[in-house]
């Protein structure tokens, strides 16, 4: 297993430094880690509120109302199920060193993107082209 590398509390990836050195590398692999924390701790607790809230509830709009919001959780734990993987993959191209550059072109990832959405697999200018793409094949 790899040492960690240390990182200061303040660090934050920068221009004028080597794209995806150690320290960089090391950043965004904690952002996603505790990202994806995040988002498994608030699945158990969607898990818990729901097994807690199994009741019978006598009145039909209560009642609707109640399985609305659950519903509601369900698909909001489902993208979040979605991002998971998303964060999964990412942590896997830090380790394979493919991390930070566009899965279209090769070129690197600006650091704001990634600093803004560290699951990014495509630069700004091929995410752009990507969505006009798909807004014009929608269209048809």
């Amino acid at each position: 297993m790899k040492q960690e590398s240390f990182l200061p509390k303040d660090y934050h990836p920068a221009e004028d430094e080597p794209f995806m050195n150690e320290r960089q590398l090391e950043y965004f692999r904690r952002k996603l880690m505790v990202w994806k924390e995040d988002l498994l701790a608030d699945s158990r607790d969607t898990i818990e509120g729901l097994q807690d809230s199994t009741r019978n509830i006598p009145d039909v709009a209560d009642r609707a109302s109640e399985e609305t919001d659950r519903a509601l959780e369900l698909r909001t734990r489902d993208r979040q199920r979605k991002l998971v993987g998303k964060i999964d993959a990412a942590l896997r191209r830090i380790e394979n060193g493919e991390y930070g550059y566009c899965e279209e072109t090769g070129e690197p990832i600006s650091l704001k993107r990634l600093d803004a959405r560290p699951i990014a697999t495509l630069s700004l200018e091929a995410q752009e082209r990507h969505e006009r793409r798909e807004k014009v094949h929608r269209d048809d």
